[in-house]
C-alpha cells in the first residue's frame, strides 16, 4: 500500500509542478508580451510581424499537452483513493471548462490579431477588443492558478492507509 500511495503522491506532485511551470509561463506572457501588443493595435501588432516575430501557438499546444499527459497519469495513480480521485476530477472539470474558453475565445481571437496588417494608427474597435481580451486573460490565468493552488491541496488530502493527514485533523 506504501508503494501505491508514494506513487500516487509522487505523479500528483509532478503534475502539479508541472502546472506551476505552466502558470509562471502564463504570467510572464501576461505581465511582459500581452501588455505590449494589447497597448495600441493596429500599431502595438508588429511583435508578430517582424522575422522573428512572436508565435506562442506551438509552444502553448506542447506545454499543455505535457501537462494534460502527466494530469491524467496522476488521477489514474490516485484513483483509488476517493478523496484525491474526486477532488482531481473536480479540478480537472474546472481545467477542461477552462481550456474551452481558451479554444473557442482566446485563441481565435489572438490568431485574428496575429493576422493583421500593421498600421501606424490606433483602431479605438481593434484597441476595446484587445483590453476586453487582456482582461478577459486575467481572469482566466487567475483561475488556472487557483486550480493549481487546489492540486496543492489535494496533496494534503489522506490516502485510505492514512498517509497523508489533513492540517485541520
Amino acid at each position: 500500500m506504501t508503494n501505491t500511495t508514494s506513487r500516487a503522491d509522487n505523479w500528483l506532485y509532478i503534475a502539479t509542478a508541472l502546472y506551476f511551470v505552466m502558470n509562471g509561463a502564463q504570467l510572464w506572457e501576461t505581465a511582459i508580451m500581452v501588455p505590449a501588443w494589447t497597448a495600441g493595435p493596429p500599431a502595438s501588432l508588429f511583435f508578430f510581424k517582424t522575422a522573428y516575430g512572436l508565435d506562442f501557438k506551438l509552444f502553448w499546444i506542447i506545454v499543455h499537452s505535457i501537462h494534460e499527459i502527466f494530469l491524467l497519469l496522476a488521477l489514474f495513480f490516485n484513483w483509488r483513493f476517493k478523496q484525491r480521485r474526486n477532488a482531481m476530477l473536480f479540478l480537472l472539470l474546472i481545467h477542461i471548462g477552462l481550456r474551452v474558453w481558451t479554444l473557442q475565445y482566446f485563441a481565435p481571437t489572438l490568431m485574428s490579431f496575429m493576422a493583421m496588417k500593421v498600421r501606424p494608427v490606433v483602431d479605438p474597435g481593434l484597441l476595446k477588443e484587445a483590453i476586453a481580451w487582456k482582461n478577459f486573460n486575467y481572469v482566466r490565468v487567475g483561475l488556472y492558478i487557483l486550480v493549481n493552488i487546489g492540486y496543492v491541496y489535494i496533496s494534503k488530502l489522506k490516502t485510505d492507509d492514512g498517509s497523508k493527514k489533513m492540517y485541520h485533523e
